[in-house]
């Protein structure tokens, strides 16, 4: 019985080989004949180039062994009969991963570190070695196509030149650094002797300035400094210097007065600092001599005065003071004050409840582009009150006026100050502009005094 060609088996190989040849032009890939012939003659032909391929990569991984041998004074053929008698057996993979000894790759990238002039070429090399296709991490890579065996000695080898190398950098990157502080510190030089920049400071308000000056004056003069509240009652404020109940003074159009108590008196808030002469008087026994300067308020406002201004009085009692006295006084004060050789001085008749006699002082002066001048010209200027202690304010404070006399004046602190410095505006000491403090400000070290001067 003749043998079936068409049987399964036969069917089954036919289908391999066409399956190999599925790639082929024409009839190669479909004629199972011509297919069978196209086959076979590839793999004579595939089999010839893999043997070539094999000696040619033969030969490569000798020529780098053979220079890696080299460096280390070694031959290729005293390597391999080394490794032979210690029964090492080398593979191919093996010998290539080892191209180079680690000890030169450490030699060398070292060397490339301290190469390094700046840290632009240390970060290169750094990458070169250690970057995410550097050669350490190249041979990193190939660990894993390692015998367990090889793997943990080499591993162990390239981890420790990683940390040698790691290290190398980071001093060399420090060294780098320092150098480059040094270069800068040297090329940018800054002048620390230059000023500091200057700093806005607080400065005395005129006003205070102005409160110190009349006390060292006063106090060259043997006068001492009284002090007393701001809300008082009517017997200090008004009865005790004989001011009648009827008194302009003493109208709620003039005076800031508090609610009524239950038995019906109002407290004030004081309208001139006399009251402290009178608690003064109350207080001691003659020979007085005082300043009494503090603030006082008055329902007024202008140009030239404000509710609340800054007052000093002066009060002298004693058994033989008398006008000559009180001319001597102020003639020495106003000399001193504004800081010229001499002032002439006019005193005019006036009334004051608590003096008599009363008299206005006027100092001479001369206006030029709407400055004053103290001192000199034809003109006048009106600066303050003063007079005689009249008898029943002596005789309100439980002193005998048959005994004891004396005399009293007073002046608006704001209103010398004006007078000196030439501020126009009295309201504008109260304002807290600090561009306005700033200019007729005085700094704090500034403090008055005869001997040194008061401006």
């Amino acid at each position: 019985m003749p043998r079936s060609k068409g049987g399964v088996v036969a069917r089954r190989s036919h289908k391999k080989v066409l399956a190999r040849a599925k790639g082929y032009f024409s009839r190669r890939k479909n004629v199972f004949r011509v297919a069978v012939q196209a086959v076979e003659k590839a793999e004579q032909y595939q089999y010839i180039g893999r043997k070539q391929k094999k000696r040619n990569f033969r030969s490569l991984w000798i020529q780098r062994i053979n220079a890696g041998t080299r460096e280390l004074g070694i031959t290729y053929g005293r390597f391999i009969n080394g490794l032979s008698k210690a029964g090492i057996e080398l593979r191919a993979s093996f010998r290539l991963r080892q191209q180079m000894s680690l000890e030169a790759l450490e030699q060398e990238t070292l060397a490339q570190v301290n190469a390094a002039a700046d840290e632009a070429a240390l970060e290169a090399v750094r990458v070169s070695a250690l970057g995410k296709k550097g050669v350490i991490s190249e041979r990193m890579k190939a660990l894993g196509g390692m015998s367990p065996e090889e793997r943990k000695s080499f591993g162990a080898a390239l981890n420790l030149l990683k940390d040698k190398v790691t290290e190398a950098i980071a001093a060399r990157k420090s060294v780098l650094t320092r150098a480059a502080l040094d270069a800068r510190l040297v090329t940018e030089k800054v002048d620390i002797t230059l000023p500091a920049r200057h700093e806005l400071r607080g400065t005395i308000h005129p006003v205070n300035q102005v409160w110190e000056e009349v006390v060292q004056i006063f106090g060259d003069l043997g006068f001492s400094v009284a002090e007393g509240p701001h809300i008082e009652d009517d017997f200090h404020n008004f009865d005790a210097l004989n001011m009648p109940p009827e008194h302009p003074a003493r109208q709620e159009h003039d005076t800031f007065y508090f609610n009524e108590k239950e038995d019906g008196t109002r407290m004030v808030l004081r309208t001139h600092t006399s009251p402290v002469q009178i608690r003064t008087m109350k207080s001691g026994a003659p020979p007085i001599r005082i300043i009494a300067p503090g603030r006082t308020f008055r329902s007024d406002s202008d140009m030239t005065h404000t509710p609340m201004f800054n007052q000093v009085e002066a009060l002298v009692i004693d058994e033989a003071t008398h006008m000559g006295h009180l001319k001597w006084v102020l003639h020495e004060f106003c000399k001193a004050f504004f800081e010229v050789d001499d002032v002439k001085m006019r005193f005019r008749a006036s009334h004051f409840p608590f003096t008599e006699p009363s008299m206005e002082v006027d100092i001479q002066c001369s206006w030029k582009d709407g400055q004053v001048k103290i001192g000199e010209g034809e003109s006048w200027l009106e600066i303050l009150g003063s007079g005689m202690v009249h008898p029943n304010v002596i005789k309100a404070c439980g002193l005998d006026p048959a005994k004891y006399q004396g005399f009293a004046f007073g002046m608006g602190i704001d209103r010398i100050a004006m007078l000196k410095y030439g501020i126009p505006d009295l309201r504008a000491f109260f304002d807290s502009d600090l561009r306005w403090l700033r200019h007729y400000g005085f700094k704090a070290l500034n403090v008055p005094t005869l001997a040194g001067g008061l401006s």
